[in-house]
């Protein structure tokens, strides 16, 4: 019967990330079968741990995310977990061989949270290591399937692509993120001033991210290379929308793909994959 538990534990997680985000829900639906599993258990623990910093306001965060960190280590060290996130997490970080490190670097970002609003430089890259890029190397380690050499070689470009991602997510989220949260993520950035000179600066960064990610990605195993382009190629489309709004706009609004478009990506990346044209 603790297949019937292990089962649904990971069903919980598929849940989460199908709740929180369309986008990744439809990369990982393109996944090899035995991919998709450890992949929305991945998405849950750093998704309900993200929660706590972002949502529980009226709740002792600093308190909570302990107590999480605490249960995450005795979950991977038991094997088992009373917590259904942190049950179908410690399956696959002990499956896969995921480096605590990258778990322990997550949470400390998280940690960061509850005590900066604002991120200089050295700050800001510490931050993009530890709540993005370490999350690209957890899946990173499912994709390669135990084969290190792979996995050494292709550590660059999925820290880019991570780090992508989540400047992305801070232009995005911008105003929810000061107004909310009272935070700015980007270095010498002023919320109240944001200039087309500072937006075309982080554009110019995050390109760079997105030019290093895409040599990883057609490096990836076949099992997994679809779902990776496909998130790539949502956030590449998001990307060039915001780029084409001035400073301002991104200040007062939080640009998104719509579901129609979304397909017609999927349409279309699914072509490129099946022709070799990646």
């Amino acid at each position: 019967m603790l297949k019937l538990y292990n089962d649904t534990c990971m069903e919980c997680s598929r849940l989460i990330t199908h709740r929180y985000s369309t986008s990744f829900s439809m990369g990982i639906r393109v996944f090899e079968k035995n991919l998709r599993s450890p992949i929305y258990a991945i998405y849950g623990f750093v998704r309900f741990a993200d929660e706590i910093v972002d949502t529980f306001h009226d709740y002792p965060k600093a308190e909570l995310l302990e107590r999480f960190r605490k249960d995450t280590d005795q979950a991977i060290e038991a094997g088992i977990s009373l917590n259904p996130v942190l049950h179908a997490f410690q399956q696959t970080v002990n499956r896969y061989g995921i480096d605590r490190e990258l778990i322990d670097a997550f949470l400390d970002s998280m940690e960061m949270d509850l005590c900066h609003s604002n991120y200089e430089d050295s700050l800001y890259q510490e931050y993009i290591y530890g709540s993005a890029e370490v999350v690209g190397l957890m899946c990173l380690r499912v994709f390669c399937e135990g084969d290190d050499a792979l996995y050494q070689k292709l550590i660059p470009s999925a820290r880019s692509l991570g780090a992508a991602f989540q400047k992305i997510n801070f232009l995005r989220d911008m105003r929810s993120d000061f107004d909310e949260r009272g935070r700015v993520y980007f270095p010498g950035v002023d919320f109240t001033c944001f200039t087309n000179e500072d937006k075309l600066n982080i554009e110019a960064d995050i390109k760079k991210d997105f030019d290093d990610a895409y040599l990883g990605i057609i490096q990836l195993p076949k099992s997994a290379r679809l779902g990776v382009y496909l998130a790539y190629v949502y956030y590449i489309n998001l990307f060039q929308k915001i780029r084409k709004a001035p400073a301002k706009q991104v200040t007062q609004k939080r640009f998104r793909v719509n579901d129609g478009k979304k397909v017609m990506l999927l349409c279309s990346s699914a072509l490129r994959h099946s022709l070799n044209m990646l």
